[in-house]
């Protein structure tokens, strides 16, 4: 079992997952005459160890080696078109709703068994650096893993820009003890690395959570209460978090069926590893599902200090008002044109009223103000 103690230091890389984008290009320099354009890789495993042959491998050629030497294939496509795939589905028998999910892609995760294989789906997500956080910000980008696992053979199908497995059949090539367990052995390094992700990625986007709940609870520049930031930077965040949810949630089922209920395809040795996957799924899960809550609550606690800032510039424009009312008042009385009216032509009767009204004024202003209406 020696084997499979050091499982996990091979699937996973020994630093953090990085987060920035695999600039390296996704297809191989050369490749075998009638290739399809789709193959990123062909290569043929058998013991453990990469079978080196005279150029490219076409997924025929591999297959035929294997059908008569043993050993399994482990094809790499890139978002094959539906006649660069039909060839392949053919030479391996894939089932027609599995091939037709492959092509089209924009599946949920998910795990279906047919007679000879199993097909699985992993959605990839990979976090997208940005300085500062807008209402446009692009959080997560997604991506998509399709994975067919046979007796002798593994297919994978990726869609978009992230989630290559160059690296990972890198590692995993250097352990051949591991990849003698065959297609079973693939998968599950598949799955460990595209939840690995998933960590790397929680831990940005809670750097993300934590930085604007900083900002909107943090105290404003009048009068100690926070102004509040923009709604739609928090809205952004939710719908990328929410973008985040339906790529984990639908695939912690999966992920329990294949540590828990024995599948021939499936090598009794690696299938416990899946328990580990799970568990790490789980945990992601509960962050994801955090997230959305805590989001909700500062969404609503942005919009209600909003309300409050609203209602305090509010008062104070009516306590303007009020005090404005005292010289609007006077000053309306004796504009009326009439002949006799008390003090107007008495001699102190312009300082005597003008004294009166900053006096009225004053004291509502110093009531005003003790009672935190300015």
């Amino acid at each position: 079992m020696s084997m499979i103690r050091d499982l996990r230091a091979v699937v996973r890389p020994s630093s953090r997952v990085s987060l920035r984008k695999d600039t390296s290009t996704s297809y191989d320099a050369t490749r075998a005459p009638g290739t399809p354009s789709a193959v990123v890789d062909c290569a043929v495993y058998r013991d453990g160890a990469r079978v080196q042959s005279p150029g490219p491998l076409s997924p025929q050629e591999a297959m035929r080696l294997v059908r008569r030497d043993g050993g399994f294939v482990w094809i790499g496509l890139h978002e094959p078109t539906e006649a660069e795939f039909a060839g392949i589905a053919r030479e391996f028998g894939l089932h027609p709703l599995a091939v037709e999910d492959a092509v089209q892609a924009h599946q949920r995760p998910k795990l279906e068994r047919y007679d000879d294989s199993l097909f699985t789906v992993f959605k990839t997500i990979h976090y997208v650096e940005h300085d500062r956080l807008t209402a446009n910000s692009e959080v997560v980008e997604t991506g998509e893993v399709m994975c067919f696992t046979g007796r002798d053979f593994f297919i994978t199908v990726r869609h978009g820009g992230q989630g290559s497995l160059r690296a990972l059949r890198h590692r995993l090539q250097d352990d051949p003890e591991l990849l003698a367990k065959g297609p079973s052995a693939v998968l599950h390094a598949i799955a460990d690395h595209v939840v690995d992700g998933y960590i790397a990625v929680a831990d940005a986007v809670q750097d993300d959570i934590d930085e604007v709940e900083t900002e909107v609870f943090s105290p404003g520049r009048r009068g100690g209460v926070s102004r509040g930031v923009d709604s739609a930077r928090i809205y952004q965040l939710k719908r990328e978090v929410l973008e985040f949810k339906r790529a984990v949630a639908p695939l912690l089922r999966p992920m329990q069926l294949l540590s828990e209920r024995p599948m021939r395809l499936i090598d009794p040795d690696i299938q416990k590893y899946f328990r580990d996957v799970a568990d790490h799924l789980a945990r992601v899960q509960e962050q994801v599902l955090g997230f959305d809550e805590l989001l909700n609550s500062i969404l609503q606690a942005n919009l209600a200090q909003a309300s409050v800032a609203q209602n305090e510039d509010m008062r104070k424009i009516t306590a303007w008002a009020a005090i404005i009312a005292v010289p609007t008042m006077v000053c309306g009385v004796y504009g009326m044109n009439f002949q006799y009216m008390p003090e107007l032509h008495w001699r102190y009767g312009y300082p005597v009223i003008m004294g009166i009204t900053a006096a009225l004024c004053l004291g509502i202003h110093r009531t005003l103000k003790r009672n935190g209406w300015l």
